[in-house]
């Protein structure tokens, strides 16, 4: 069929080992939820084609069309530490690549279109309710300056997927700097294909970091640029209060993106341990352990690597641990510069850290919601920020030292205000709110999910006629856990 997607699949050029090869399955009834039409302009994409019966069912699988290689993607894991030797694509396919209106290669994929050969007996669909979670989140997380892969599109496939009970199916179609994991390095390095390898890294770093092209030991350019850029992003979620919730090593993007909205989730009050994944037992993938994961997973893409960094084994050993010790000094220089932007401090100085560090000791004691605490510690009047507290002397004295360390600044305090609601959001995609949006769907409502994708566009801006969007949950309300979308 033809389309207004121009395709160029440099990831199908690859060997046929990468992948295989195969349709989506076909739906029955396909109706559009949401396209996401400033995504689908930013990717070049004829958006009215999209909206049309034809671009619907090329949304849904349901169609072909000139210059798709759909494909599912061969890739290992360890999941919460165990390996498994084999995952892939197990319901999703990659359409393509486009070359968006910036010059920049990106994936578009389909989640839930069917099963493929790394099903591991999955019926490949996706429910309504995981489809519409990640559309949110990951819409959300681009609106708060997070990388992440984006959603163009959500469909209902007017089929119902067995879970646990009988739900109403979708697909998601996602969109992606690349969906190349550290898992998909470790497939090839456990298999000892280190043919296979070298063209995965060499593949990678012409997509994703070419200036390592020329560099003396490409491979060891793109280990150092995959460490920085997690740094960077781990360094992101924890100063929004994000929690991912499955960090297995099929789950980190060597793009830097942050890539598969399952069990996540923000936090409401703040507490360092917080775990909402119900399927995390040993809150391994707990908010405050995210950077020593993130750490141990790129442990793993390093030795995957080694086979590539030299012939002397040694010395190859050597140059991958001084890659990834730099990682500690990347993650606390990225969370703390973000975090100083949070208390309105521009500059960084010796003392910062325990700041930081003490307020959030208070929020975790005091049970105070993190979002909303650190967007009224940036109002001229202070009164709701104390009002969290129930020890007041504790909050007032850590006041005084913050307003100490604010004068201290090279800037006026409408300056340092303006910094601080760049860097604490007023609206998050609260976990009751995703809930409450998911249930309506069930009930053939969607104003809720419109609603709330609406209100997320702009998260640094105080909403007008929206308010209720801010507000941490009710105890009736509150969502203790989150639940892979498999």
């Amino acid at each position: 069929m033809q389309s207004a997607i121009g395709f160029d699949n440099s990831y199908a050029r690859l060997p046929e080992r990468f992948y295989a090869r195969l349709n989506p399955k076909p739906v029955r009834q396909p109706q559009l939820i949401k396209l996401n039409e400033a995504l689908g302009e930013e990717l070049g994409l004829d958006v009215s084609y999209l909206r049309s019966d034809d671009g619907l069912a090329i949304l849904a699988g349901n169609s072909n069309f000139e210059g798709s290689d759909p494909l599912a993607m061969a890739y290992a894991g360890q999941q919460f530490g165990n390996w498994v030797p084999q995952l892939g694509d197990g319901r999703a396919l990659l359409l393509g690549e486009v070359i968006d209106v910036n010059g920049v290669r990106r994936d578009i994929q389909l989640k839930g279109s069917g099963p493929t050969p790394f099903s591991r007996m999955g019926d490949g669909r996706a429910w309504l309710g995981p489809v519409l979670r990640e559309y949110v989140v990951s819409e959300a997380m681009a609106a708060l300056g997070v990388p992440t892969t984006r959603a163009l599109a959500a469909v209902s496939t007017g089929e119902p997927v067995v879970r646990e009970e009988v739900l109403p199916g979708a697909i998601l179609t996602r969109v992606s700097k690349a969906h190349i994991r550290v898992g998909t390095f470790q497939y090839f390095a456990a298999r000892r294909d280190d043919e296979g390898l070298r063209q995965l890294a060499d593949y990678a770093i012409d997509r994703l970091y070419r200036d390592q092209m020329d560099a003396e030991n490409p491979y060891l350019g793109l280990l150092n640029c995959v460490i920085e850029a997690q740094a960077k992003l781990v360094a992101k979620w924890m100063n929004i209060g994000f929690i991912h919730g499955v960090m297995n090593t099929d789950n980190v993007s060597i793009a830097g993106e942050t890539i598969d909205y399952g069990p996540c989730a923000f936090m409401d009050e703040f507490h360092p341990d917080r775990v909402f994944s119900s399927i995390d037992q040993q809150g391994r993938y707990a908010y405050s352990n995210q950077p020593r994961i993130a750490h141990w997973n790129l442990v793993q893409f390093a030795q995957s690597l080694l086979p590539l960094l030299g012939p002397d084994e040694k010395r190859a050993v050597e140059q991958a641990q001084l890659a990834i010790n730099a990682f500690p000094g990347l993650y606390q220089n990225a969370y703390q510069s973000g975090f100083n932007a949070k208390l309105g401090l521009a500059e960084a100085k010796q003392g910062d850290a325990e700041l930081g560090n003490d307020l959030l000791a208070l929020l975790a004691d005091q049970k105070v919601d993190f979002t909303l605490a650190f967007r009224q510690l940036g109002h001229e009047d202070l009164s709701n920020f104390k009002e969290h507290f129930e020890d007041q002397n504790a909050v007032s004295a850590w006041l005084v030292r913050w307003r100490e360390r604010l004068d201290s600044e090279n800037a006026s305090l409408g300056q340092c205000r303006l910094l601080m609601q760049s860097a604490n959001p007023a609206l998050i995609p609260r976990n009751h709110r995703i809930e409450q949006a998911i249930a309506a769907a069930l009930e053939d409502n969607l104003e809720p999910f419109h609603r709330l994708c609406s209100g997320l566009e702009q998260p640094y801006q105080d909403p007008v006629g929206e308010s209720d969007l801010t507000l941490p949950p009710q105890p009736k309300e509150v969502v203790p856990h989150t639940f892979c979308g498999t």
